[in-house]
């Protein structure tokens, strides 16, 4: 009678060994996969936003997304960056007096555009189409996880460049996509307008 409730508990303890060996082996794939590929993944889950708030000349309303801009609006937003280099970052600062990344982005989306985006990196993440890096387009907001989910973003400028309020530079500055820190963190895009030419 001991030897069939013996195997049954061998039997047992051999299926969750097998069974915690393998949710290990997948644990393990998943934190190997690139922060653009886990990022991707995890927000392509998420409910994300296809219209925006806009201000037009009879008030605010919905515009879907990407919105359509002029090539003139985007030269205002690329003066507008010349104009803002420089000026000190500042955690939570949405002003010429100090911006954060996010504070930088939404100042510069409001002034040539028009278009009122989240106050936080977190929630301008799932605002619009999800762009690979391979597909950026100018104008293109640019998402990176330094902390295990998203926590900066910048506006691609086209040529592997983009403008961001960096921590690191405690500045206002342009920096490349190729530097190994942007590079390794990098998460993915998303398309908020597109630039008519």
């Amino acid at each position: 009678m001991s030897t069939p409730v013996t195997a049954q508990r061998a039997l047992r303890i051999a299926l969750l060994a097998t069974l915690s060996f393998v949710m290990l082996a997948l644990s393990a794939c998943q934190s190997s996969r690139p922060i653009s590929e886990r990022m991707e993944s995890k927000y392509s889950l998420k409910k994300r936003k296809n219209s925006i708030s806009c201000l037009r000349s009879v008030g605010r309303e919905r515009c879907a997304l990407p919105v359509k801009v002029s090539e003139r609006s985007y030269e205002t937003m690329l003066k507008s960056i010349e104009q803002l280099k420089g000026i000190k970052f500042h955690y939570g600062g949405t002003t010429r007096k100090g911006f954060d990344c996010s504070g930088f982005v939404q100042y510069l989306y409001a002034k040539a555009f028009n278009l009122a985006l989240p106050r936080v990196s977190y929630n301008m993440a799932l605002v619009g189409s999800m762009v690979p890096r391979e597909q950026l387009e100018r104008g293109d907001l640019l998402f990176f996880a330094f902390e295990g989910d998203v926590s900066h973003v910048g506006v691609y400028l086209g040529d592997g460049r983009f403008a961001h309020a960096s921590s690191v530079a405690k500045k206002v500055t342009i920096s490349s996509l190729k530097e190994r820190s942007y590079a390794k963190h990098f998460a993915f895009g998303a398309r908020i307008i597109k630039v008519q030419e």
